[in-house]
């Protein structure tokens, strides 16, 4: 057996991914991948997620530059959630040109955002 039949993967194939900074513990994104997206991001040592919204892979950092070395891959207790530890190249992970996606925090009932634009998403997308 490979090691990717011990993942439980949904009925679309897919298994949700965390990105999560290796040197600080940030949680900087989440994703999901397939199969193959997963056997990529191994063989490549960068992430490969699979965009739902494009019904492809997606390599991170393909247009924007900001790649995501792969420092390990740990799978949950339950076998259906992955944790990628990275170090994220450019410091950015969002495309909104923020360090991470989970910019925004719930204070007082309303979505407020805590975290600052690093660069203007226009400079980074062409």
């Amino acid at each position: 057996m490979s090691w990717l039949d011990e993942i439980r993967w949904t009925a679309d194939g897919l298994i949700p991914a965390i990105a999560q900074d290796a040197n600080t513990g940030k949680i900087l994104m989440f994703a999901w991948m397939n199969r193959e997206s997963l056997q990529l991001t191994v063989e490549e040592g960068y992430s490969v997620y699979w965009s739902r919204s494009r019904n492809k892979l997606w390599r991170k950092g393909e247009e924007s530059g900001h790649k995501q070395k792969i420092i390990s891959i740990q799978l949950d207790c339950d076998e259906d959630v992955l944790l990628l530890k990275v170090e994220q190249e450019g410091g950015i992970a969002c495309h909104t040109g923020r360090e991470s996606c989970f910019y925004r925090q719930l204070i007082d009932g309303e979505w407020q955002t805590v975290e600052t634009v690093l660069k203007n998403p226009n400079q980074i997308y062409r």
